[in-house]
């Protein structure tokens, strides 16, 4: 038994989001192939072809942003049919298009969203991921496996461990310049081989990662869409900032794919870690020798 965790960030570029999450799905290696194919039939079935057979890219920043809902809403839903016909309309016609047809895509792109959750539930997927408030000091660079990385690692080594002490873990990024991806596949190779949580977590866990281009990979394209809502609508007590109200009927299907292990730990022995962490400190610890 073997899993991937396909795995995106959000707001490391800086952009203007309240929160940064690096997270992602973890999908069973032998349900990625109809996930993938049930996906595709969605968008067809939404928008009338495959929205990301171009350059578009189903990204949550597209299909997630306040103006959708905003077009969303200027006209009663449509049914399925008549939304499905205008916003193909739509997506051939370009900026030609009119009120009805952007209305129809904006809705076709908000059920489309809950079409997606609705297969990540069905195909029993699990979601990962470590939020970082944006106003935090981010530490100079010292060659350690930053502390977000490190967290979302121990939780998919948690549910692993859960599932099959013998199953196996692939970890999939998104591709990044270059350079930071060395710097990230070493980063990684230290961490699982010159401290003791990380070569015990070797065991289930492949210590090198993969990456690939989002546009080509249905994996990344749930991970983005999955940070965005985070980043955005997800909040806890230790998360002040105000989330987007829109979001949170999808907040709530993320959550359910959210993970939950128990463990022993400071004295406790039926410990609560969900797969969701806030961290408000991103120092690395330091490699032991």
């Amino acid at each position: 038994m073997a899993y991937f965790l396909f795995v995106d960030e959000s707001g490391h570029d800086l952009n203007p989001s309240l929160y940064e999450v690096l997270g992602g799905i973890a999908v069973e290696d032998i349900k990625i192939w109809n996930l993938i194919q049930s996906a595709q039939e969605a968008e067809i079935h939404n928008f009338g072809r495959r929205y990301s057979g171009g350059p578009a890219e189903l990204k949550g920043k597209k299909l997630l942003k306040r103006k959708v809902f905003r077009q969303a809403a200027q006209m009663e839903p449509m049914d399925a049919k008549e939304r499905t016909l205008y916003a193909k309309k739509c997506l051939d016609a370009g900026g030609q298009a009119g009120k009805r047809e952007l209305t129809a895509l904006a809705q076709a792109k908000l059920n489309y969203v809950d079409d997606l959750f609705k297969l990540c539930a069905r195909y029993r997927c699990r979601a990962f991921a470590s939020i970082i408030n944006s106003d935090k000091s981010r530490p100079p660079q010292n060659g350690y496996l930053r502390k977000d990385y490190v967290y979302l690692l121990e939780r998919f080594f948690y549910f692993l461990e859960d599932i099959d002490p013998s199953s196996c873990g692939a970890v999939v990024f998104d591709e990044l310049e270059k350079s930071r991806s060395h710097i990230l596949i070493d980063q990684m190779s230290q961490y699982f081989l010159r401290t003791s949580k990380g070569r015990s977590r070797s065991g289930q866990i492949i210590p090198e990662p993969f990456f690939v281009h989002s546009d080509l990979t249905t994996g990344i394209q749930i991970a983005d869409l999955i940070i965005y809502i985070l980043s955005w609508g997800f909040r806890v007590k230790e998360m002040k900032h105000p989330g987007r109200i829109e979001l949170s009927s999808f907040v709530d299907k993320v959550c359910k794919l959210r993970y939950r292990a128990v463990r022993e730990m400071n004295g406790k022995p039926n410990f609560v870690i969900w797969s969701f962490a806030v961290i408000d400190d991103l120092r690395a610890h330091e490699i032991e020798e």
